[in-house]
């Protein structure tokens, strides 16, 4: 079940303004070109920020993503016809011969279990071409970013176009590492309150290196927006 933030209809449309900007994506479009991919998979897509900004530049993007309602807001800008919308997660998708596939904004780590984690890589190694790239990025356990996360509890007020104020509030609910998880309550201008609630894993380097079972690890990188405090996996497909 998606959390509320991607899965609510009422807070999937705000997710990109209330979000920020994403200065994850720069790195991501210098990669494909890196590995001149023409046919990219996005794993949790979302609201197809990444998938979008491929499309515009020529490539055939496969956007897959649990939560309907963040679909709904990516297939809305989506002007190219480019992209395929998958509804659904890694596990099911067919044999599309992609040449990259990608998880941004540190999708590797909604899958908690160790199970869930193995199921999710074979089924993008099925997604991808025989050689075909698999890019990720993690947060670095050792930086503690939840301790952050638990001192910054202001509400954050950002006015979204087309909608008005959403107020938004953090708070760590439980750190049981590998698992933290946390809550964001936001409040719309209508006075609705919606609550969205997560829990991600925190996985090691070597952790995460041991875990890539069908692929050949060609890189493992600072992220260049974060320094630090990710690790970007670049990973190739073995047959």
């Amino acid at each position: 079940m998606p959390d509320a933030i991607y899965a609510h209809s009422r807070l999937a449309p705000v997710y990109d303004t209330v979000g920020g900007e994403r200065g994850d994506l720069p790195a991501y479009l210098a990669i494909v070109d890196e590995l001149g991919a023409d046919r990219v998979l996005d794993v949790g897509c979302g609201t197809g920020a990444l998938a979008i900004l491929l499309a515009e530049r020529g490539r055939t993007v496969f956007g897959v993503d649990p939560a309907e309602e963040s679909l709904a807001v990516a297939r809305a800008k989506d002007t190219t016809g480019n992209v395929t919308w998958i509804h659904g997660d890694a596990t099911g998708l067919p044999a599309l011969d992609a040449d990259l596939a990608v998880m941004t904004a540190n999708v590797a780590q909604v899958f908690l279990t160790d199970d869930d984690w193995a199921r999710t890589l074979r089924g993008i190694h099925a997604a991808l071409r025989p050689g075909g790239h698999l890019v990720f990025e993690t947060r670095r356990p050792e930086y503690r970013a939840w301790e952050e996360w638990a001192a910054d509890t202001a509400e954050v007020v950002v006015d979204v176009p087309g909608v008005g104020p959403v107020a938004r509030r953090r708070e760590v609910i439980a750190v049981r590492l590998p698992l933290v998880s946390f809550r964001y309550t936001y409040r719309l201008p209508d006075g609705a309150v919606v609550v969205s609630e997560s829990t991600l894993r925190f996985r090691g380097r070597d952790e995460v290196v041991a875990s890539l079972a069908g692929y050949r690890l060609l890189d493992v990188r600072e992220a260049p927006d974060r320094p630090g405090r990710e690790f970007v996996f670049i990973a190739r497909r073995l047959p």
